[in-house]
């Protein structure tokens, strides 16, 4: 399944990560060195070839990673919560929960009417970040304490009136599901990975051929995972396998650190609950699914089966993509 170089420009779209090939990543123009040094041998000398070398590409690959603020310019807050809209403008608000319950979830509605649930960290005052996935228009922020078993009861709630300046803000900074920094092993690894690249399109098809060479699927964790569970990107590079979430994550924090605008969707592949992403790429727009051009035909791939499953069974599965339907954008 991996995608090779392409001289008669087939087209790769990820649904989740955009594959536009028209010259490979990574496996462009290299440099060999040879060198003559001292031997032992009668012959004096022996010639040793040195390992090539890739070539920088054109674009830059220095990685951007964006850091959230709580500026305390545009704040709400009671005794149970704290949320700081200040940047509201760059697609996120920070939520502190500071009650005392062991249980705590927020919540949040926006113009879409979709609603987004998650848990606060109610062991000690975090400030945590969340996207405004939804674009302009009103939100709805609440917070819920646990009461008992899965009652809740709501503790602070608050409108805010959002107009976001770049709309593609919320998919570039981290956020409490895509969370990285520019200290982390696995945003060290997009730069590499996009060394060689000339564009991003070639960033997605070299971020891509990693994941689907490098990293497996993890039956255990799918079997054990908790609800709310959060993927930590470095622990998924280092172990080299993880579930959907995981690769879905990872992939986002590579790319959206090399400035390329990802969503974290989820939502269902068939009856299954699933995770994958979609990127945006200048001139194309937002690309969904994984979808491969032949010149021909269409047909719609999935980044956590293409590596663990063979090409006919993804195909089938996959079909014309009506199997997936999102749910939630992170």
């Amino acid at each position: 399944m991996k995608i090779n170089r392409f001289f008669d420009k087939k087209i790769f779209i990820v649904s989740g990560m955009i594959l536009f090939i028209l010259s490979g990543c990574g496996s462009s123009e290299t440099v060999s060195e040879s060198r003559t040094i001292p031997s032992d041998s009668s012959s004096g000398s022996e010639e040793v070839s040195t390992a090539s070398a890739p070539v920088k590409g054109a674009r830059d690959n220095t990685p951007v990673c964006l850091v959230p603020e709580a500026s305390g310019t545009v704040t709400y807050e009671n005794e149970f919560a704290h949320l700081d809209a200040s940047n509201s403008s760059e697609g996120y608000v920070i939520v502190r929960y500071t009650g005392e319950s062991p249980k705590v979830k927020l919540q949040i509605t926006g113009p879409d009417e979709t609603t987004y649930t998650y848990n606060l960290n109610s062991q000690t005052p975090t400030d945590e970040v969340f996207p405004l996935q939804s674009g302009n228009g009103e939100y709805l922020v609440n917070v819920y304490e646990n009461i008992e078993k899965t009652q809740y009861s709501m503790v602070f709630s608050q409108m805010v009136e959002v107009n976001i300046s770049n709309e593609f803000s919320p998919f570039l900074y981290p956020n409490q599901y895509v969370n990285f920094t520019k200290d982390d092993a696995a945003i060290s690894k997009g730069q590499e990975l996009s060394y060689s690249c000339n564009n991003d399109l070639e960033v997605v098809s070299s971020v891509y051929n990693f994941m689907i060479d490098n990293i497996t699927y993890d039956y255990t964790e799918a079997e054990t995972v908790q609800s709310g569970y959060i993927p930590d990107i470095d622990e998924v590079l280092s172990t080299k396998k993880g579930i959907c979430l995981d690769y879905a994550v990872l992939m986002s924090s590579m790319l959206r650190s090399q400035r390329i605008p990802t969503r974290m969707e989820v939502g269902y592949a068939g009856t299954a609950y699933h995770a994958w992403i979609s990127t945006y790429i200048t001139d194309v727009g937002w690309v969904n699914g994984i979808i491969e051009f032949d010149g021909t035909e269409w047909s719609l791939m999935d980044p956590t089966f293409a590596s663990n499953v063979n090409e006919k069974e993804l195909k089938s599965f996959i079909g014309d993509g009506s199997n997936y339907s999102v749910k939630y954008i992170y």
